[in-house]
C-alpha cells in the first residue's frame, strides 16, 4: 500500500452564510476505535444547508468546519481497538459534520468504526453516500419506534422526499400497504416506489382517511414534513393501536386529537448518537440492514443526476438551497 499523504484537500465552511473554500488540512490519524476512510463521495442533506447558514443549533457544529454528514469510501488505515475492518474495505455511513466532528467534504476522514457498514455491493459510491441519514431516520421511526409489520396500512407524509422515499420502501419491505402524500408533480415518483399517491393539496384528511382506510385511520403515520402536517397526522391515525412518528416534531402541537384516539406518538432525532456517543453501533447495524435490502432489490436511492467535484461543493449546496435538486445531491470527492 502507498504511504498516506500528509495533507488533504477539504471544503471548509469558514463562517455562517459564507461560500465554501478549499483548504489544505492535515490528514487525520485514526484514534482508538476509529478507521481512516478515503472519501469517495459525500451526500448532502437539507440539514447541511441549515448548519452552514448558522440555523441548526441542535447540530452543535461550530464554524469553521468541514461539513457533510454522509459518506462512502474505502478504509485506508485502522486505528487501535478496532475489529471487523481491514484496509481496502468499502464502507458507508453517517459519520460527522455535527458535534464538532469533521465531515465528509474532505479527501480523508477519521471515523468511529461503529458508525460504518459495508457498502451495498450493488450500489456505486455515489448511491451509497446518498443513503445513510435518510435511511437511518426512516428505520428509527418505522422499525425502532412504530414496529412496522405485514398487514398494516402505513401513510408516509412527503413520500418523494429524502427520508420519505426510503420510508416508503422500508415499510413495503416489511409487508405493509403504503400510501404517501405529495404534490401532483411527485405522483409519478411516489408510484414508482410502489406506494399509493395522495395529493395533499386537493384531498382533505377526512377524504383520504375514508378512501384508503374506510374511515378507520392508518396504523402508522410517518411525518417527514412537520408543522401542520404533523397536526393532520393526529387526525388520520387509527384509534387505540395507531402510532404517529415524526422526524420534525419540533413545534408546538395540540395533542388532543391524538389523545382522543388513544393513539401514540414518537419523535426521531437521528443525530443523537453522533452528539452523545450513545447508540452508535445501532447506526452501523441499520446500515447493514439497508445493504441487505439493496442486495434483494428492495431499496433504491434517488440521486440528482448532476455531479459535483469537491471544488464545486458550493454549487451543490446552492442547488439544495434554491430548491432545485431532483433527488439527493452528492459530491464526488475522489474517483
Amino acid at each position: 500500500m502507498n504511504a498516506l499523504p500528509a495533507t488533504m484537500k477539504a471544503a471548509v465552511q469558514e463562517q455562517a452564510g459564507a461560500a465554501l473554500r478549499l483548504h489544505d488540512l492535515p490528514v487525520p490519524v485514526p484514534a482508538p476505535g476509529q478507521v481512516l476512510v478515503r472519501v469517495a463521495a459525500a451526500g448532502l442533506n437539507p440539514l447541511d444547508t441549515k448548519i452552514r447558514a448558522g440555523k441548526a443549533a441542535h447540530a452543535r457544529q461550530p464554524l469553521p468546519a468541514v461539513l457533510g454528514i454522509d459518506l462512502a469510501g474505502t478504509v485506508v488505515a485502522v486505528g487501535p481497538d478496532v475489529d471487523g475492518w481491514t484496509v481496502g474495505d468499502e464502507v458507508y455511513g453517517m459519520t460527522g459534520g455535527v458535534g464538532g466532528v469533521q465531515g465528509a467534504l474532505a479527501e480523508y476522514a477519521a471515523v468511529d468504526a461503529r458508525l460504518l457498514a459495508p457498502k451495498p455491493a450493488s450500489f456505486s459510491m455515489r448511491e451509497a453516500a446518498a443513503l445513510p441519514l435518510g435511511f437511518i431516520t426512516a428505520y428509527e421511526g418505522l422499525v425502532d419506534r412504530a414496529r412496522v409489520h405485514a398487514g398494516q396500512r402505513v401513510l408516509v407524509h412527503g413520500g418523494a422526499g429524502g427520508v420519505g422515499h426510503l420510508a416508503v420502501q422500508l415499510a413495503q419491505a416489511h409487508g405493509a400497504q403504503v400510501f404517501a402524500t405529495g404534490a401532483a408533480e411527485s405522483r409519478e415518483a411516489i408510484e414508482d416506489y410502489g406506494a399509493t399517491a395522495i395529493d395533499y393539496r386537493t384531498t382533505t384528511v377526512a377524504d383520504y382517511v375514508q378512501a384508503h382506510t374506510g374511515g378507520e385511520g392508518f396504523d402508522i403515520i410517518y411525518d417527514t414534513v412537520g408543522g401542520a402536517t404533523l397536526d393532520a397526522s393526529f387526525e388520520a391515525v387509527k384509534p387505540y393501536h395507531g402510532h404517529v412518528v415524526s422526524a420534525l416534531g419540533w413545534g408546538t402541537h395540540a395533542l388532543a386529537p391524538l389523545s382522543f384516539r388513544a393513539a401514540t406518538y414518537s419523535g426521531v432525532f437521528t443525530l443523537r448518537p453522533l452528539l452523545t456517543g450513545e447508540g452508535r453501533a445501532h447506526h452501523g447495524e441499520i446500515l447493514r440492514e439497508a445493504a441487505r435490502l439493496a442486495g434483494r432489490g428492495q431499496l433504491r436511492t434517488r440521486l440528482d443526476p448532476r455531479e459535483f467535484s469537491l471544488a464545486a461543493a458550493e454549487q451543490a449546496y446552492r442547488l439544495i438551497e434554491e430548491g432545485a435538486a431532483n433527488g439527493k445531491v452528492v459530491v464526488t470527492v475522489a474517483a
